[in-house]
């Protein structure tokens, strides 16, 4: 059985960092096959993808980008995302998740084509 735990959120102020990390049991994030991403959502809105990593490396999309980064840690096997300038927009609860198949780029945003899910951490920025 696949379970993701997510680590590192907390209460941030605007302009400050936060270093949100995925653990893994019943797989091995490091050399992982598909996909792994984050996700967010923040009440009374979609979830949406934020940033990942997948076979054709390191993506994230335009709201984060210059301010976010998916990474590997691979001597602590975790899934990370670094989290710069944050801004109260950003609040949200943050999902790990990774995909047990192939993800074609173009939907790698979407949540449908992942198929294990953390429980989520909550990051809230305040101005």
């Amino acid at each position: 059985q696949v379970q993701l735990v997510e680590s590192g959120g907390g209460s941030v102020q605007v302009g400050g960092s936060l270093r949100l990390s995925c653990t893994a049991t019943g797989i091995t994030l490091r050399g992982y096959p598909y996909s792994l991403a984050w996700f967010r959502q923040a009440p009374g809105k979609e979830r949406e993808g934020v940033a990942g990593i997948d076979f054709s490396g390191v993506w994230c999309v335009d709201s984060v980008k210059d301010r976010f980064t998916a990474s590997q840690d691979y001597a602590a096997d975790t899934l990370v995302l670094q989290m710069n300038r944050l801004k109260p927009e950003d609040t949200a609860m943050y999902y790990c998740t990774a995909s047990d198949r192939p993800v074609f780029y173009n939907y790698r945003r979407f949540p449908a084509e992942y198929a294990y899910w953390g429980q989520g951490i909550q990051v809230t920025v305040s101005s």
